[in-house]
């Protein structure tokens, strides 16, 4: 137990220093955007993301040296940095957002997230993320949207805002449809690993940048060592994430994948089955990887009963 809190003290501790030191200087990439005109944006944006990618690459190292985890890749995609990317995911655990910059920073453009309003607050990390264009969703309850019908749509703005800004440098888009972290007492509906997904966000950024999109990358995220109930986060600082499993899946930006999901009720309803579709199959993926898990555990359980007799 001391060693595990101390590998935690650590590793936290060298995260904390990196993301003062290059969160500083990407906030400070933002401040001087703030004042140069619109046209040097572009210019200082890159070098917002080659700082973001130095992040990235010590944070991976730190990683590396702590845990020493198994990655197994399941990659169906041709990426290149020269283009921009939709990425799409299921979402678990603060590493999700780790682990997919480890996977994706060296083939595609710097990934940007859509984040949670309150992310803005954190120190160093909400201003460098800030300075990095990415939106900032703040999400109402419908409770709050009848009492403040004005509010409604805000977030629909923030990422039409977001995504004109990612036009002019190839961007690669993240957008965790399930709109929260999932856990087993949030579960519900028909899937057995995930709650249902959102399909406003992801529609809204194919209608702004569809033409600009090469594909949309669907990852499915899986810690097969792990139960449920263990915070793949929490292991990662402790070294204990063993095994990770990331598969990549890549799909065309059709034109029926593009729409006015508010006005046109005919593709609404098409997007909406369509995505439900995707987290059926991704939902089955995992099922499959849990089950293979469990078995490989059982059978080591027995060769240990067998060489204790």
């Amino acid at each position: 137990m001391l060693l595990k809190i101390l590998t935690a003290f650590i590793s936290a501790s060298l995260v904390i220093a990196n993301s003062i030191l290059f969160g500083s200087a990407v906030t400070l990439c933002g401040l001087i955007k703030l004042l140069l005109p619109k046209g040097a944006y572009p210019s200082v944006t890159r070098i917002a993301n080659v700082l973001m990618g130095q992040w990235i690459s010590v944070n991976q190292a730190i990683f590396w040296l702590i845990n020493g985890s198994h990655f197994e890749i399941d990659d169906n995609t041709q990426l290149s940095r020269d283009k921009w990317y939709l990425v799409i995911s299921n979402h678990r655990s603060w590493a999700d957002i780790v682990i997919l910059c480890m996977v994706l920073a060296k083939r595609t453009p710097v990934p940007k997230f859509f984040l949670k309003q309150q992310l803005l607050y954190i120190p160093f990390i909400g201003q460098a993320c800030w300075a990095l264009d990415m939106p900032f969703m703040r999400r109402y309850s419908r409770s709050y949207l009848l009492r403040h019908p004005e509010k409604r749509g805000k977030d629909l703005e923030a990422t039409c805002r977001a995504c004109e800004k990612f036009r002019s440098v190839p961007t690669t888009v993240v957008n965790f449809v399930e709109g929260t972290r999932y856990s087993h007492d949030k579960q519900q509906g028909s899937y057995q690993h995930l709650l249902p997904p959102k399909a406003l966000g992801m529609a809204q950024a194919l209608s702004v940048l569809g033409e600009q999109f090469e594909e949309v990358i669907d990852v499915t995220l899986c810690y097969p060592g792990l139960d449920e109930s263990q915070s793949p986060f929490l292991a990662l600082l402790c070294g204990e994430l063993s095994s990770v499993v990331v598969k990549l899946d890549s799909i065309p930006v059709t034109q029926a994948l593009r729409g006015d999901y508010l006005a046109d009720k005919h593709y609404k309803q098409h997007f909406k089955r369509w995505l439900e579709q995707r987290w059926r199959q991704k939902d089955r993926y995992l099922s499959r990887l849990i089950t293979r898990q469990g078995q490989d555990n059982q059978s080591l359980t027995t060769l240990i009963s067998k060489d204790e007799q």
